[in-house]
């Protein structure tokens, strides 16, 4: 009974095929930029076709595979959503199931068929999306890998302008550098001898960010040594002082005392000179208080966060989860390596650096391990 049921089936089917696609064509969607839209058609007969094979013989999953790797082939070269495939599969099987009524049996013997015919879409949905979904995540990985490679490429570049640029610059600036000291000493009511010596320490500190930047891996000629993150930090608000004041920013530390961290000192103090001078820009527009507060807890697990926060504009969350990212920044002025930088350097350390912003403020947080 089951053969005589599938076979009447499937000869209804065969009698009808020009109206079941003429009928399938007209509800189907296609994107106006869909590339295989002359595929769609022959796709959908190649379905139907495959469908009366699958009820007339025992299935087998070879044969559905290959027409769904096809099809899938196509969507992802076409670049279109994989929804619109399976609304217009479904609409396939919605057709042949609204015909099941003009078929003269009953519901009782056509369930089998009813599975049958589930089975086989199903199946063929699942292939086509899975191999649909392993094509996408080959196009991503490629896509990350030549957004990579143009960051290398970058990177090679500025490598190379940081080699000429260390050699026309800095050594002079050392030597300026050097003769300032030298007047200093001499003479301590010199006008304006610690504007120049801040300028040019200012100035030395971003050939350094560069130079960092450049090299594949931060280092450094110094060894680790231990070191005091309070002692650190007053030196580095006050290496930042002209710019606090210039900004017109309140900056509150509140960081304890005897906070051990072992590591490359001038480093580290590079990334907080980064995250505070960027807080600082980020307050310029603010016609309210100018706050900057920086304050350290030590974790159960013996390591130290350091938050800087500073109340100025929100970071957009897209932003957020670039600004790590070499050459991304949103100043008109700016480099985009200061945080990057800040990021190599926290992971040369086994260290991590975050941020966190909403409408009242933004917060950077540094962890470090402590001695």
């Amino acid at each position: 009974m089951m053969v005589e049921v599938e076979d009447k089936f499937c000869q209804y089917l065969e009698t009808n095929a020009e109206s079941f696609l003429s009928n399938w064509r007209k509800n189907v969607r296609i994107s106006d930029a869909d590339p295989f839209t002359i595929n769609v058609e022959g796709n959908g007969q190649a379905m139907f076709e495959l469908l009366i094979y699958c009820l007339k013989n025992p299935y087998q999953d070879e044969f559905v595979q290959d027409l769904a790797y096809k099809v899938a082939i196509e969507r992802a070269a076409a670049n279109v959503n994989i929804s619109e495939f399976i609304y217009n599969v479904n609409i396939g099987r919605s057709i042949i199931f609204q015909s099941l009524e003009e078929i003269d049996l009953s519901l009782k013997s056509m369930q089998p068929v009813i599975n049958k015919i589930n089975f086989c879409f199903d199946q063929f949905i699942y292939h086509a999306v899975y191999k649909y979904t392993e094509l996408k995540d080959i196009q991503l990985q490629d896509k990350s890998l030549f957004i990579e490679q143009s960051h290398k490429d970058r990177l090679t570049l500025l490598g190379q302008m940081s080699s000429s640029f260390v050699h026309e610059f800095r050594n002079p600036l050392t030597a300026v550098m050097g003769f300032v000291k030298l007047l200093k000493e001499e003479d301590q009511n010199i006008k304006y001898i610690d504007i120049i010596t801040h300028e040019l320490e200012q100035l030395n500190f971003r050939i350094t960010q560069f130079l960092v930047a450049s090299r594949r891996e931060t280092t450094s000629h110094h060894q680790r040594e231990n070191f005091d993150m309070k002692q650190l930090m007053d030196e580095i608000i006050e290496f930042v002082y002209p710019s606090i004041a210039d900004g017109d920013v309140i900056v509150t530390t509140e960081i304890g005392e005897e906070k051990t961290v072992k590591g490359f000192r001038e480093e580290i103090r590079q990334v907080f000179i980064n995250l505070i001078i960027n807080s600082i820009d980020a307050l310029k527009d603010n016609s309210g208080k100018k706050e900057i507060v920086i304050k350290s807890k030590v974790t159960p697990d013996q390591k130290i966060e350091i938050t800087v926060t500073n109340n100025g504009p929100a970071i957009p969350e897209h932003v957020q989860k670039t600004i790590f990212e070499p050459f991304f920044t949103t100043k008109e002025m700016g480099t985009g390596i200061g945080l990057y930088v800040s990021k190599k350097i926290m992971e040369k350390h086994n260290g991590e650096i975050s941020c966190v912003s909403n409408e009242e403020s933004t917060t950077f947080t540094v962890t470090l391990q402590l001695e």
